[in-house]
């Protein structure tokens, strides 16, 4: 069995964490810093799932679905989040926003 070289697998997941960190910083719409946060999660599910192949065994498999449910999860918030914020016609730009009252 051949041996497997993971840099080239940290190389893409590095390069796409640092995309979604710099969207973070960067932007300030909340959609977008979502979609940011969501590039960075599936950074770390790339790593880990080349991880698991380079070691041969489920386990980085297992906790690349354990992130993909977090995510799951962060996006229903953060959306509802959105959708209240629209609603009450708060401003969208997060410098702009300072907590939801009511």
């Amino acid at each position: 069995r051949r041996a497997m070289n993971i840099g080239w697998y940290l190389a893409v997941s590095a390069l796409i964490f640092a995309i979604g960190a710099g969207g973070v910083l960067v932007r300030r719409n909340p959609l977008v810093i979502l979609l940011c946060l969501e590039l960075m999660l599936n950074a770390a599910n790339l790593a880990l799932i080349g991880f698991s192949r380079m070691w041969g065994n489920g386990d980085g498999q297992i906790f690349a679905l354990i992130v993909m449910v977090v995510a799951a999860c962060e996006v229903t918030v953060g959306l509802g989040l959105i959708v209240a914020m629209h609603r009450r016609a708060l401003p969208v730009d997060v410098d702009e926003l300072r907590e939801l009252q009511g």
